[in-house]
This record gives structure tokens, sequence and C-alpha cells, in this order.
């Protein structure tokens, strides 16, 4: 087992939880929180795990940076071969370009690095989101480089592989020019190579040389002031070239080849680019893996909000029925004149302790098998039930849906599942109606089942027995109703008549106390009847956020993860990647162009200025005129 299994399972047990889709909610600037989740994957997949997996792999060196910055031109000179297509065409980099020796080109067409990016070798240009691997057999061994398409590009897919392409890599070669050296575009990369400690190298190229002090100078003043004083300073100067492809003369880029040249051959060198590069990522996840897991608490903060919104809806259309099952509005219209038809109309309320045995004895009859209306007032009660849950249901998912409507990431949501479907939702579903039926029929077989249970009593069984269980029920049913709120007029007399009535009936059979005992039983089990038929309503909302709202203990992992990995971190191994052939066995010094790349070995510390050295090239225009990337 080798030091860092620790640490590189670690990792991988971050980057599982980190492929789950954490923020599925429009909530606050989702999308940085998006574009920082796809950049530590990326660079998870891209560099972390790769790279920990094979310490001593070949080192990645990007050349990157904004649009004109001579990018490509800078990778042909350095390797000495046209491997990278400049021009005056905006964007010249398609696909990007890796240039690897012989010796490492398993390791880079094996896709261990840039695993996403699939692989082509040859001639062409490479297709847009393929990386194109060129051997150069000039090339030492331990050092590729990779030109990048321009972070300012201005096509979004170009940008967005800038920037995963520089998050891949072991060195940062960053390139910018005497006119965009300030640009904000630029700088933010840089800022990011700050903050996760990546080796870097700035290369003002273009920088013509009555101006190259001054704006030296203040480049040199600005990476002070964003945190990156020190960082080595390598200086192109603006130069007349014979035509459009034309390599940079050998001076001036002496200084960086030299520099590239000696990291390349001293495996010392390229472990201390490797570790600082691979600790300053390791790093940076204590900062960002929290904040991600931040931004998914965030993504339950909405979710809890939308299903509060819901709840209160459903609870909304619970008081409804509540309200309407107990204002009397039920025993008006159908139901009202069904009762007319079953106990005859007049004066209910007069006299009515008196006439309890006459409508006793009318009861009596219709229940003994003449005909009478009771199925038709109990078709009727059945029918005013289930309407008043259907209203309850579309009046709460109304409400929802105009909540919904009003909160971004509800409304974002919403419009996810389509404008027919979202309509759908803004009423109670298609099956509700035989739901309600089925629960209102439930509810008719639990009263009639109160009614056999309390008239088990042998003095009850006898009263029961004039009124039949049927009776006796329906008369429970239309008791559980009782209170007139909301009704006016001769309306109200005659409800509230049908409902003493009923109660007083049942008092004769049963005695007041049960009745009320028998009352709230069939009130309390229809009331729960319709609460399991709101509930499972308010699921077709609740189920848009459970197909999407991130687990639980989604952020627990994450913050639990990143422990892991700042504990096993001490694992870092030492990289020990073997030197390259010593300098009688390799290639010579890097030559003028265009002769093929020949790199030397050496430090470039002593590397003389550009600006010292001679210029070989025929004034045919400069890179500037040609617009040169």
């Amino acid at each position: 087992m080798n030091g860092s299994d620790g640490l590189l399972e670690a990792l991988r047990e971050l980057r599982r939880h980190l492929g789950l889709d954490l923020f599925p909610l429009a909530t606050g600037d989702v999308g940085s929180d998006r574009r920082a989740l796809r950049e530590l994957t990326g660079q998870l997949d891209d560099y972390l795990i790769p790279r920990l997996s094979a310490i001593d792999a070949p080192l990645l060196a990007v050349v990157g940076g904004s649009t004109g910055a001579g990018k490509s031109t800078l990778v042909n000179s350095l390797v000495g071969a046209d491997v990278s297509e400049p021009g005056v065409l905006r964007p010249t980099t398609l696909a990007p370009t890796l240039v690897t020796s012989p010796a490492d080109r398993d390791w880079f067409t094996a896709q261990h690095v840039l695993p996403g990016l699939p692989r082509v070798t040859g001639e062409g240009r490479g297709e847009p989101g393929t990386l194109r691997v060129v051997t150069v057999p000039a090339l030492p061994p331990g050092l590729a480089l990779l030109d990048a398409p321009d972070i300012d590009s201005v096509v979004t897919a170009n940008r967005e592989l800038a920037a995963q392409l520089l998050a891949a890599a072991d060195l940062w070669l960053f390139t910018t020019t005497a006119a965009r050296y300030a640009d904000e575009v630029p700088w933010g990369f840089l800022r990011s190579a700050r903050e996760r400690s990546t080796a870097l190298a700035v290369i003002l190229s273009r920088v013509p040389p009555e101006a190259l002090g001054v704006v030296k100078r203040d480049l040199t003043r600005l990476l002070e002031a964003n945190g990156l004083g020190g960082t080595r300073l390598f200086e192109v100067p603006e130069l007349v070239l014979p035509e459009e492809n034309a390599r940079l003369p050998r001076s001036a880029i002496e200084p960086v080849a030299d520099w590239l040249t000696g990291i390349a051959a001293d495996s010392q060198a390229r472990a201390a680019v490797v570790r600082q590069t691979l600790s300053g990522a390791l790093e940076s996840l204590a900062v960002r893996v929290p904040a991600l897991a931040d931004a998914v608490d965030r993504q339950h903060a909405v979710a809890a909000e939308l299903r509060t919104m819901t709840d209160a809806a459903y609870a909304g259309g619970l008081a409804s029925f509540d309200e309407g099952m107990l204002d009397g509005s039920l025993l008006r219209g159908e139901v009202l004149a069904r009762w007319q038809d079953f106990i005859g109309t007049g004066d209910l309320m007069r006299s009515l302790e008196d006439r309890v045995g006459r409508f006793r004895d009318r009861l009596v009859a219709l229940f003994t098998g003449r005909p009478a209306p009771e199925s038709e007032l109990r078709v009727a009660l059945e029918s005013g039930v289930e309407a008043l849950i259907r209203a309850s249901a579309d009046g709460a998912a109304e409400r929802v849906l105009e909540s919904w409507s009003s909160h971004p990431s509800g409304r974002a949501l919403l419009q996810e599942t389509g404008v027919a479907e979202a309509g759908r939702l803004g009423r109670a579903s298609a099956d509700l109606p035989a739901k309600a039926e089925a629960a209102v029929r439930g509810w008719q077989g639990y009263v009639l089942g109160l009614v056999r249970e309390e008239g088990a009593d042998r003095r009850t069984t006898a009263r029961l027995t004039s009124y039949g269980v049927n009776g006796a029920g329906l008369l429970l049913m239309l008791a559980v109703f009782a209170s007139t709120g909301g009704l006016t007029g001769i309306e109200l007399g005659i409800a509230g008549g049908t409902s003493v009535l009923s109660q007083k009936l049942l008092e004769a059979v049963f005695g007041d106390q049960a009745v009320r005992t028998l009352t709230i039983k069939a009130r309390t089990d229809l009331r729960a009847r319709v609460s399991v038929l709101l509930g499972a309503e308010a699921t077709r909302f609740t189920s848009l956020l459970d197909a999407v709202q991130p687990p639980e203990d989604a952020a627990l992992a994450l913050r639990a993860a990143a422990r892991a990995v700042r504990d096993h971190q001490k694992e870092i191994p030492a990289a020990g990647r073997p030197a390259v052939p010593p300098a009688e066995e390799r290639p010579g010094r890097l030559p003028a162009t265009p002769v093929r790349l020949t790199l030397p070995a050496g430090a470039a510390d002593a590397a003389p200025d550009p600006l010292d050295q001679p210029t070989d090239a025929v004034p045919r225009g400069t890179d500037r005129e040609r617009g040169e990337r």
C-alpha cells in the first residue's frame, strides 16, 4: 500500500459526493455555485486524482492567456516546430494542442490527464472539444506544453475549456501583452492561481522596446498588489516577423526556453513544481468544498420554503373543508331538498319533542320497503361532501401554484415541468373525484359501523330496530354537519331544523351523551380521510422537489470529505521521477528557428535578457500588424 493511498481514496470519496446534482434549484447566484462545482469536479478528474495517482508523471505546462497574446507562436517557437496554428482569425485555437516527447506520449494519449477530452493524433487541427497530441522528438522527457484557447474568447466553450486546461496544469505559463495586461479577465485567473498556490510564470509579449520599462514596472506593481509579488516574469518584445506563421527568433524566447529546459532536466525542480501546485490545489479544497456545502444548505433552505408554501396551502384546503363541514352549507341545496322529501315539509321547529314519535313512525315506514327517498338523500349527501373535497383541493392547488410562481426557485421548477403540466398542477388531480367518492363511501361504512357498535346494548337495540341501522346512520351523517354558520333566512331555519331534528331523533335512540360522542367520532374520521386525500394531492408538488433535491446529508458529507482530505494531506509523496539523461546524451541548446527543437540542460536563472540579444528576423511586418495570438 502506498503512503498516499489514504489521500487518494479521500479525493475519490469527495469526487463521489460531488457527482450528485447538488444545485437543481434557482437559489440566489446559483450560476456561480454550479460553475464552482464544475471547476472543482473538473480539477479532481483532470488533475488532482491523476497527478496523485502518478506523482512522477510528466510535468504539464499550460500556455494560456488573452486573445492575441501570441500563445501559439510562443509554443511553436519553443518546440521549434509548427505544432499549433497561429493566425489573425479568432479564435485560432479550436482544439488545444499538447506537445510531448516520444517518451511521454503514452501517458498523455492514455487520457490519464484531462480524461474527458478525446485524443487526436497525427495531422490536422482537431475538432472542438478534442485534445490534439503532437510528438516532438527533440522535446526532452518530463515536460509537455499545452497551447490553450483564449481565456477571453468570444466562444463560451473556448473560455470554459481554457479554464479547465489551466486547472489541469502543473505549471501556468500565463501570456499577456502590453495592451492587455491590465484587463480584468486575466487578473481573475491570476488571482485564482494565487489562491491555489499554482506554480506560475507570466510572459509579457509584444512589448515595444521603448515601453518595456514602464510596462514591466506597472505589471510588477499589479502582481504585487494582487498577492503575486515575486512571480517569475519574462518579456518577449514586439518583433518584425517575415510572415504570418513565422516563429520568434531564438534570442526572444531563450530565457523562457532555458527555464523550462532546466525544469525538464532536473527531477527535483519538477518535483518542487508538482508539489507546489498539488499542495495548493489540495489546500484550496478547505475553502472551496465548504463553500459548496454552504450552497447545498441554501438549496435545502429554498426547498424547505417551497415545501412550507405547499403545506400551508393544503392546510388551508383542509381548513376550508372543516369550515364547509361545520357551517351547515352541506345541508342546503340538493341535500336539503332530499331531506324534505325524506321527512315531509312542515314546521319542523314547532313542538319538536312532541312530534319525535310521529317522525319516528314516518321513518319506520320509509325503511320498511315502501318507496322512499332515503337513497336519494344519501346520494345527495355523498355528492355534497365530494364536491366540498374537490373544491378544497382545487383551492389548495391554485394557492400553491400562485406562491411557487412568485418564488424564483418555484417558478423555475414549474417552468421545467412545462406549461401544460404546470396548468394541470393548478387544479386537483384528475383522479381525485374517484378517490373522494371512495373516501366518502368508506366514511359512510365507518359511520354505519359506529351505529351497529353503539346499538349492541340490549335496550338500545330495541330502539334502533325502530329506525334501522341505515336510517340511524344517515341521521348521524347529517348530525356531523350540525352547525349552521353561513346560512341565512329561511334556509338557515330549515337547515338548522334539519341538523337539530336528526340529532334529536338520534338522542331518542342512543341518548344525548352517546350522540355527542358518535358525532365527534364520525366527524374526526371524515376529516382524517380528507386530510389523507389532500396530502396525496400535495405530493404532486413536493414530488417535484423530491426528484431534484440533494440528499439531506449532502452538505454534511461534503464537509466530512473535505476534512478527510485535509487529514490525509500530509501523505503527499515526494516526486522522484528519474532525471533526464546527462547533457552529453541529450540534445543541445534551443536552436534559432526554423531548426527543430533541441533543448539544453541547465538552469535559466542566469539567462540573458532578450532585449540584450540581436534580432535576426527579416522586417516584413510586426506581430501586432498581423493580429497574432
